[in-house]
């Protein structure tokens, strides 16, 4: 295998001044990002997968990689186990008398808050701001008289209603809010569903940047005051317009040095979850206008601008896909399906390769429920993936291969009875007790590599109600299919194209799995590389 001019699957960078959108083709959902000197920092939401609230770096706001991540596990002992749709949602970055603080809300627990010098390096353990039920999408705000505050959304189906943004005072040093707070803003009758507060201050303004409308159908709102209680005026500042960037979504506001303004906010696709995009802003009238083609100081999005000015030219990159296992660590687009434990994996057991250890489960586990998926995200609209897998060190009843990972989730695997290794294929649906498998006849090889081809459809039309109206946006419809070999050279497919589903607000994901259904912690497989690829399969 050639691991020498591995592409990455997505380019925003078109190498001559310019930039398309979008900027990252992954499911970074709900960024929120901040710069500090020469520097851009992002963080996004990543619910009950652990590592928990990806970090990503960027000098130009085009090109980013990924350094970090915030939490290394989640909070409370809930998480060790799958909770889909749950966990660490949309989280808010601030940089304030030399600390970075993320705020990050669990819908069912509170609002928490960790803290670096370094962001490269340990973040404190999370730590509450409040322990509540129902607040989302916290953003904390310093005021030059040394003030702090939080403002927050609510989440309708953990408190009962929704479209109301609310402050609270806040201990200066984050370790809590000072006072139950109040509404600052309803937006039940002109910005249904607002959410996503981002609050920040300029020329005497207060700004709140939120969206509204829905996440698949909605647009951009900034609210400003000059009291930052309220009340508030409003405005609608980004729609998709004649654009085909439906939402589009929460989001932040940033400059560069060079004094332009940008705001990154995301699009949902669907099975490919929410992808981010860079517009660039102006002002007028002390209101941001966003995006291009204004009309009455609302913009719609870009698809291709030049790229941001920040006084250098830099590097053109992108976060990791591909894996060859050859560093002393687990790579960072790497995440658990939950919390993990460490003796799940080992690198450098040989050459190069991760092994992983086949955990026990129970035999009615439904694949998507297990803990020990090593998944990451999906890094463009149309790929290939391939692994190669040493299956000689697998125990009675291990099963172990490609798992991906969504609404609708399925596996490619090889599973041991005995001295008798079967190919097995599985789908399930993660809110339906609907999970099957069915055997494609015995393995000899002590070797082999899985294959799983994705590919898009054009768009078809969905449908997201509110209290309203209907209104139909486009989206995207993918399939993916199996195959596997024992040579690298001759692939044999498994079963049909079938279609996959985003997973509970959030996008596929496919990788690797070893369990063990008899029980007990058995065997291993090692998994030789990852890689992704243009797809080569057949329409």
């Amino acid at each position: 295998m050639d691991r020498t001019n591995m592409r990455k699957m997505w380019i925003a960078d078109n190498g001559d001044g310019t930039y398309s959108n979008p900027i990252l083709y992954a499911d970074y959902s709900d960024p929120d990002v901040i710069r500090v000197g020469a520097d851009y920092f992002m963080v996004a939401s990543s619910f009950c997968n652990a590592p928990g609230v990806p970090l990503l770096h960027s000098k130009d706001l085009v090109n980013w990689k990924m350094i970090n991540y915030v939490m290394e596990k989640l909070p409370t002992e809930r998480y060790n186990k799958p909770v889909h749709g749950c966990g660490a949602w949309a989280p808010a970055i601030r940089y304030h008398e030399g600390v970075y603080y993320v705020f990050i809300p669990f819908p069912d627990e509170g609002i928490f808050m960790c803290k670096t010098t370094d962001p490269w390096g340990k973040w404190s353990e999370p730590a509450y701001v409040r322990q509540v039920t129902g607040w989302i999408d916290p953003c904390p705000f310093w005021d030059e008289d040394g003030k702090a505050y939080m403002v927050t959304a609510f989440a309708r189906s953990r408190i009962g209603f929704k479209s109301i943004l609310h402050l609270s005072s806040m201990e200066p040093d984050c370790s809590g809010v000072l006072d139950d707070g109040r509404h600052i803003f309803d937006g039940n009758e002109t910005q249904p569903t607002i959410e996503g507060p981002k609050l920040y201050k300029r020329n005497g303004y207060y700004y709140i940047f939120a969206p509204a409308g829905g996440v698949k159908t909605g647009w951009q709102t900034v609210l400003r005051s000059k009291n930052i209680w309220g009340p508030y005026e409003e405005k609608i500042v980004l729609q998709q317009g004649d654009s085909p960037v439906n939402g589009p979504h929460q989001g932040a506001w940033i400059d560069t040095p060079e004094g332009e303004d940008w705001f990154i906010h995301f699009q949902d696709v669907g099975d490919a979850g929410r992808i981010i995009h860079l517009q660039p802003m102006h002002w007028e009238d002390d209101w941001p206008v966003i995006g291009v083609n204004a009309a009455d100081g609302c913009g719609e999005p870009v698809m291709t601008y030049k790229k941001p000015d920040v006084g250098a030219v830099y590097e053109i990159d992108a976060p990791e896909d591909s894996d060859f296992f050859v560093e002393n660590k687990l790579g960072l687009q790497w995440q658990w399906n939950a919390n993990f434990k460490e003796d799940w994996y080992c690198l450098g057991h040989k050459k190069s390769g991760i092994t992983l250890y086949a955990q026990p489960v129970a035999p009615m586990v439904k694949l998507c429920d297990v803990p020990n998926l090593l998944v990451q995200k999906w890094p463009a609209p149309q790929f290939q993936i391939t692994t190669k897998l040493d299956i000689c060190n697998m125990a009675d009843r291990d099963i172990a291969g490609l798992v991906n990972l969504g609404g609708i989730y399925s596996c490619l695997a090889v599973e041991r009875y005995g001295a008798v290794k079967k190919l097995v294929y599985r789908q399930g649906t993660w809110d339906r007790d609907d999970e099957f498998e069915k055997t494609y006849g015995e393995i000899e090889a002590d070797t082999i590599y899985f294959r799983m081809y994705v590919k898009e459809q054009e768009p078809v039309l969905c449908c997201n109600v509110s209290e309203e109206k209907t209104i139909e946006a486009p989206t995207k419809v993918h399939y993916i299919r199996y195959a596997y070999s024992t040579d690298d050279e001759k692939y044999i497919d498994v079963g049909d194209w079938s279609i996959t589903a985003p997973g509970r607000w959030v996008g596929v994901k496919s990788g690797l799995f070893a369990i063990n259904e008899k029980g007990t912690k058995c065997g291993s497989v090692c998994a030789e590389f990852f890689m992704f690829e243009e797809t080569k399969a057949d329409n």
